[in-house]
């Protein structure tokens, strides 16, 4: 079963590689918030493509749990704030508190004692490892729950906003496969994860990356003229 985390890890980094040489043409924020979010996704899921094949070390489960767990969809959320939202003192606000999110967040999952014999299972969970500190464990579900109501709330204010404007359909239809492939890879993990299921977390990995990365590049077309 690494084949398929390493895989995600393969496609997260040459879609990061594409969306760069947008951004470079295009300067947009979004894009921005999209690269590192597909990086963060790639180191994620490199370490648990490490863990599962020789067993984890207590640094590839910290940057499994960081990257993956907590600050991934934030990142994703903060993505479609950028394309959504037109205030930009509010996308600013936003970019502060999630740039002090983030240093918190590395500063307590890098310091976060981990139980060794958690990391003896091939997908160890949260609650476990990290039984001794359990702030790190709860940062997951303080960041990344959130911002995934965002993305789908993101995604119905949009639906909203643009009917009846065929000109902003590839906007509606690419937030809908990013909050799509995102509910892919939560319920891959929440499930997966849960009940020690390694075949489909993994596969859950690579199928949402996939479906985001389709979201992406569709989002990210200008708008089709009348």
């Amino acid at each position: 079963m690494w084949i398929f985390p390493l895989g995600a890890a393969v496609v997260a980094v040459a879609f990061a590689a594409m969306l760069s040489a947008q951004y470079v043409r295009r300067r947009r924020a979004y894009q921005a918030a999209w690269i590192l979010a597909l990086l963060m996704y790639a180191v994620a899921s490199f370490a648990l493509f490490l863990g599962v094949l020789d067993g984890w070390t207590t640094g590839e489960y910290r940057l499994y749990w960081l990257f993956g767990a907590v600050l991934n969809v934030p990142w994703l959320a903060m993505g479609e704030g950028y394309l959504l939202i037109r205030n930009r003192t509010v996308t600013t606000v936003l970019m502060i508190l999630l740039l002090f999110a983030t240093a918190f967040a590395v500063a307590r999952i890098r310091t976060g004692a981990i139980d060794p014999s958690a990391l003896a299972k091939d997908l160890p969970l949260g609650k476990d490892a990290f039984a001794h500190d359990t702030l790190p464990y709860r940062l997951s579900q303080l960041y990344a729950y959130p911002a995934y109501l965002l993305l789908l709330f993101g995604t119905a204010w949009s639906g909203w906003r643009m009917r009846g404007q065929p000109a902003l359909r590839d906007r509606l239809v690419g937030t809908a496969l990013i909050a799509a492939g995102a509910t892919v890879v939560a319920i891959g993990s929440g499930v997966g994860a849960g009940l020690d299921v390694v075949p489909l977390f993994s596969i859950g990995l690579l199928a949402g990356i996939a479906v985001m990365f389709v979201g992406f590049v569709v989002a990210s077309r200008p708008p089709r003229s009348a």
